[in-house]
């Protein structure tokens, strides 16, 4: 007997027996799990850390300008292209410009202060803010396409013929024509001018590849500095970086091009099919879908210096893909996600996407969005977690 009353035989049980009580508790908590996953499915846990989900407010914008509209924002506004003409609306969904003419092929692009509107195929082109049209011609031959940068100052490349396979003219703020530029090889896609009115870049299609030819100084020079060849590639978008060099995306490669016309990969998909891409500043987002596993892949996010943010899986179809600051945003078949540049997910379920049909989304903040089609325009709010 013990000093506490309790015979020693029986006190030596106490731990074997409580052994015994967990050991039985923890498989009854297993079969009840196993018995209710066959009721409600495999997602039980899944749904407990899922993404979190908020409240999101829908508000359907009017764009009354003709068919083929497409879209772009800054500063609180959006503007959209289309059959008919220009219009720009606040994010309160004031309209603030409108400007009617024909376009065929309708296009828009923006730089962080100014819009360019032109027409795929034919000759128009507009520059224009929020409330005001800065610029309007006719260009010279047939638009390919057109960019703006922040200073107003834009390129617009066309088929003239005449023995070349495309021409690039920029124009400065005032509409005035400042330089151009001939390309006798290739087919010219696009070309951008930096934010300093001093370098122009432009991509080209050739039989071996693509091509980026570098203007370092279109002030003094009427032959290009350097011409940077991606044989047996395929350059599908670039722009000019902050530190003035050239960020390029390709089917299976991010890189960047120097000054000196030297390449610097920052992310190798060779082994994934690109599914989209955006950028916004020097921060980037890539959907990789893997091949032959139905819509699985992920998203990856990082900065220009090829530091990589986050990833994150996915298992569904991605419509579209937008970057606004460090956060973007993407369309799914099921819903709409908001993510941060780490990659934390603020998600919406189709249910409450009153956007029927959208098939493209813009992010105008982190935590605002614009879902459309070609017949509807639909505002995206995140309410902000209390």
């Amino acid at each position: 007997m013990s000093s506490d009353g309790i015979p020693k035989e029986e006190k030596r049980r106490f731990p074997a027996l409580v052994l015994i009580l967990v050991i039985i508790a923890v498989f009854t908590a297993v079969a009840i799990f196993l018995i209710i996953s066959h009721i409600i499915g495999p997602s039980f846990l899944s749904d407990i850390f899922s993404p979190r989900l908020q409240e999101i407010t829908a508000e359907e914008f009017s764009f009354d300008i003709g068919r083929a509209k497409m879209f772009a924002s800054f500063d609180n506004s959006i503007a959209a292209a289309g059959t008919l003409g220009i219009k720009v609306l606040g994010t309160d969904g004031i309209e603030t410009l409108r400007d009617s003419f024909r376009m065929n092929q309708p296009a828009i692009a923006n730089s962080e202060n100014y819009y360019i509107a032109f027409d795929i195929g034919g000759s128009s082109v507009r520059i224009f803010t929020g409330t005001h049209v800065i610029s309007s011609l006719e260009a010279n031959g047939t638009v390919v396409s057109a960019s703006v940068n922040k200073n107003g100052w834009f390129c617009v490349v066309t088929q003239d013929g005449g023995g070349y396979r495309g021409v690039v003219t920029v124009y400065n703020h005032y509409g005035s024509d400042v330089f151009r530029a001939h390309i006798g090889s290739g087919f010219v896609l696009s070309a951008e001018l930096s934010p300093d009115n001093k370098h122009l870049a432009i991509l080209s299609f050739t039989e071996t590849g693509s091509r980026i030819t570098i203007y370092d100084n279109i002030d003094s020079e009427d032959e290009p500095t350097y011409r940077f060849d991606y044989s047996g590639g395929l350059i599908i978008d670039f722009t000019h970086l902050s530190n003035g060099e050239i960020l390029a995306v390709s089917a299976d490669l991010l890189f960047t091009v120097d000054s000196q016309g030297n390449r610097n990969v920052l992310y190798s998909y060779h082994d994934n099919r690109l599914g989209g891409y955006a950028y916004d500043n020097d921060f980037i987002a890539l959907h990789l879908y893997d091949y032959g596993i139905g819509y699985q892949g992920r998203l990856v996010a990082l900065l220009a210096d090829g530091t990589i943010l986050g990833e994150v899986s996915l298992e569904r179809e991605v419509l579209s893909i937008s970057a606004a600051g460090q956060s973007f945003v993407i369309l799914k078949t099921d819903g709409v996600a908001f993510f941060t540049n780490e990659l934390d997910e603020y998600s919406m379920t189709a249910e409450s996407l009153s956007a029927a049909g959208a098939n493209r989304i813009l992010a105008l903040r982190g935590d605002v969005a614009l879902a459309t089609s070609d017949n509807s325009a639909v505002i995206l709010r995140r309410e902000e977690e209390h």
